[in-house]
This record gives structure tokens, sequence and C-alpha cells, in this order.
């Protein structure tokens, strides 16, 4: 078992990343049924079209409260290493992919709420990096 496993900060973590992903797939979920396509600019459709911001914003805590209560300052390095690589992949993706639809006009758009999830899946390109890295190292807990 790894030093992650057994610590209580990580425990807590998944707990919560675990409610908050509910929380943001029920929102869009909801999202969709309660909009009508083509749907007029309304306060309640507003509401509930940027209910799932909410939990992007509430992901954002989460990893936050990771790094305050991990006591290993070894542990919350790699935390912020990965956070560091998925944020810079995802960045660069979306800013590449932005900028070759504005001068390739018939490039299939991507809709802007696809960069919270495409950050999310470079968390775990981020988490394989500083494992395979550290592992290298000799360093993996």
């Amino acid at each position: 078992m790894s030093l992650t496993n057994k610590n209580p900060a990580y425990r807590r973590y998944m707990w919560r990343g675990a409610a908050v992903s509910v929380a943001y797939v029920a929102s869009v979920f909801l999202a969709t049924l309660v909009i009508p396509d083509g749907a007029k600019t309304a306060p309640l459709y507003l509401a509930v079209a940027t209910l799932p911001g909410i939990f992007i914003a509430l992901w954002v805590w989460v990893m936050a409260r990771l790094l305050v209560e991990l006591d290993d300052e070894y542990l919350r390095f790699m935390e912020v290493q990965k956070a560091l690589i998925a944020t810079g992949i995802t960045l660069a993706w979306s800013g590449a992919w932005g900028l070759a639809e504005l001068f390739l006009p018939h490039l299939p758009k991507v809709p802007i709420f696809f960069i919270f999830p495409a950050w999310c899946a470079a968390l775990c390109i981020g988490q394989i990096i500083v494992h395979l890295r550290n592992r290298d190292a000799g360093t993996n807990p």
C-alpha cells in the first residue's frame, strides 16, 4: 500500500472529489433536461446552465484543501506538479485549437465547455508523468 492510500488527507480528497464530480455530472444532466434546444435566454435557464460552474469551483477548492491538509511536503510538491502539468496541457491545447479555429473556418468548433473535462483528463496525464518521473528517480512513495 502506498503512502497516498494511508494518508487521511488523500482519503478526504477522494471522498470530496467523488461527491463534487457526481454533483457536476448531475448538474450537466439537469441542464440538458431543463433547457430546451434553442431556448431564449431567461433567468431560470441561465441559472441552470451556469450551475455546473459552481462544481468546477468546488473542484478547485477540493484540490486546494488537499494541498493545505497534506503534511508531507514531498506529496504536496507532487500534487502541485500534477496540477501544473495538467494546466499547461489544457492551456496549450485550448489555445492552439482556438487559434486553429480562428484561422481555419471549416475546422470543427470545440465548445468551451470541454475545457474542464480536458483539464481533468490532463490531471490523469500529469499523474502518470509525475509517477514515472519519480519512479525513475527512485523516490515514489
